[in-house]
């Protein structure tokens, strides 16, 4: 037994003391973490005259349709790919026989035909879906400022200045 004067010994606590510190910690274990807001409305009232401030337009769009379209057009030509080459397997092996293959032989250039059709829709549909158009709608007087800044550039180096004089 170690000596009550060496730094290793340390007092114990007593069954009450322990059980009360057993509940301390399960409590802190178990406490709700303080939720934190995850959007803030600016209620301050917007000035009568003057510059209208931006308002948040957020576009939900992830991919843009065009991509889409693309990405399924591609998967309709990958497809249609296998297809013909399982068929033209199948041709080599014989197409006498009514079995699978030949069941198969018979309707994979029809599925052949629907993935090209499907794919050509697809990208007709996508490439008509790329026009958007974007309304804005202000409350207010609104000062809208267009600049177009045409900065030439000769020679071998060309040194741009970003300078717009008003």
């Amino acid at each position: 037994m170690p000596d009550h004067d060496s730094a290793a010994w340390q007092p114990r606590m007593t069954d009450t003391e322990a059980a009360a510190e057993a509940r301390r910690i399960i409590a802190d274990a178990y406490r709700p973490v303080p939720q934190m807001p995850t959007a803030y409305r600016d209620t301050t009232p917007l000035p009568a005259y003057g510059p209208t401030p931006p308002v948040p337009q957020p576009d939900r769009r992830i991919v843009p349709a065009w991509a889409a379209g693309t990405a399924v057009a591609g998967i309709g030509v990958g497809a249609t790919c296998v297809g013909v080459g399982c068929g033209i397997w199948l041709a080599c092996q014989g197409f006498a026989a009514v079995t699978l293959t030949s069941v198969l032989f018979v309707t994979l250039p029809i599925a052949a035909v629907a993935a090209v059709a499907a794919a050509i829709g697809s990208t007709l549909r996508s490439l008509k879906a790329t026009h958007t158009e974007t309304h804005h709608h202000y409350a207010g007087p609104v000062w809208q400022e267009t600049n177009t800044i045409t900065a030439p550039a000769y020679g071998l180096i060309a040194r741009n200045r970003n300078e717009l004089n008003r």
